[in-house]
């Protein structure tokens, strides 16, 4: 028996159980539609936030899921200043950085554009802007020409994950893949992307980064499926979420004989959830506009404005005069200043607990 599903013959001649798939796959749909309508009732600039904090998102969570971290500040300055939006305080970010942003922001403002084995390699080369992976020095911007195995454990105890594709036969497995991205326009652009990132993990044809690839590939078809360079709903900040699914799944379908019945559920199950938690962000993004538009005229220093917006965009912990000083950078004295000024307009309040130290909170502005 084949060991892997890449070792049968015609192996790309994927199955999978029409029923199972396709009840998740028209919830997904349904869900697009409706994530679409509620964005698009948004002011434009709501609407270029909430895109800009996915996209930013989307990422830092790519990354993480690989166990790199990135700067959640410096990520969104470096999209910002791509995409010409004003914001405010932009950060200098690493070339690390800018070559994660450059190949997303590619994948997903130019989806309509052929993916080709070049584009591939300036992604590669993008996200490996040094020439190594950690202390590693790798071949980048090129298909790798060693074999390439999976590894976990110490040494001289090591477990054998995944054996991908011989390196010989990876250009000729490129070229398929590449072929059925561009040219096969009878399948929804939503089980393609699923489809796409299952292919391109099975074959791994670079030394490394094929994670992060095959996440961009899967986000460049979806924003194919909706048609839209603005992405409301980051699929990565799931899957890091399931980061354990997610490789229990990928290392069960790859020994399956063309079947890829449970990884489709898993990836729609997961883009599902995405979609909802975005339900949840939109209603943030409603509710700190109708804050503004209740206070455009309410006259508020440069941090008191500061502070309101990590209120409104969910700050971690409690709201303390010592916290409102650190991030602010201001003496205790002007934070307590501008603290009771602001309980003084009707914005803050004292929270009901009580305890030894005074926290504040929001006034529940009505929508």
């Amino acid at each position: 028996m084949a060991k892997y599903i890449y070792q049968y013959e015609n192996w790309t001649d994927f199955t999978w159980n029409e029923t199972e798939v396709n009840i998740l796959f028209g919830e997904v749909r349904n869900l697009q539609g409706k994530i679409s309508g509620q964005m698009n009732a948004l002011g434009f600039s709501s609407k270029e936030e909430a895109a800009l904090n996915t996209l930013t998102l989307d990422i830092v969570k790519s990354s993480e899921i690989e166990g790199e971290q990135l700067n959640y500040d410096q990520v969104r300055s470096s999209i910002a200043r791509r995409l010409g939006i004003n914001n405010a305080g932009l950060i200098p970010s690493n070339r690390n950085i800018e070559g994660v942003v450059d190949m997303t922001l590619d994948a997903t403002q130019h989806y309509t554009d052929p993916l080709t084995n070049e584009r591939l390699f300036g992604w590669h080369a993008a996200l490996f802007p040094t020439g190594y992976s950690g202390l590693y020095q790798i071949e980048v911007g090129r298909y790798r020409t060693g074999e390439m195995q999976i590894v976990s454990g110490a040494m001289g105890k090591e477990k054998i994950h995944y054996e991908a594709v011989s390196a010989q036969d990876l250009q000729t497995e490129m070229n398929q893949f590449l072929a059925w991205i561009n040219n096969d326009n009878l399948l929804d652009p939503v089980l393609k992307a699923a489809i796409a990132h299952f292919w391109f993990i099975i074959i791994h044809p670079f030394d490394d980064g094929n994670g992060r690839i095959a996440r961009a590939i899967a986000d460049m078809l979806l924003a194919r499926a909706e048609k839209s360079t603005e992405r409301f709903y980051s699929m990565s900040s799931q899957i890091l979420a399931e980061r354990k699914q997610y490789y229990e799944v990928l290392q069960k379908v790859q020994h399956s004989d063309g079947d890829i019945t449970d990884w489709l559920v898993w990836f729609l199950n997961c883009l599902q959830k995405s979609l909802l938690q975005t339900t949840v962000t939109v209603q943030k993004i409603l509710l700190k506009a109708s804050f503004w538009n209740a206070h455009e005229k309410t006259d508020l220093n440069q941090r008191q404005h500061l502070m309101l917006n990590k209120l409104l965009d969910g700050f971690e912990g409690k709201l303390k005069t010592s916290k409102w000083a650190k991030i602010a950078k201001c003496s205790p004295d002007t934070a307590l200043r501008d603290i009771r000024d602001l309980i003084h307009k009707g914005i803050l309040q004292q929270e009901k607990e009580g305890g030894r130290s005074t926290n504040y909170e929001l006034v529940q502005v009505k929508q």
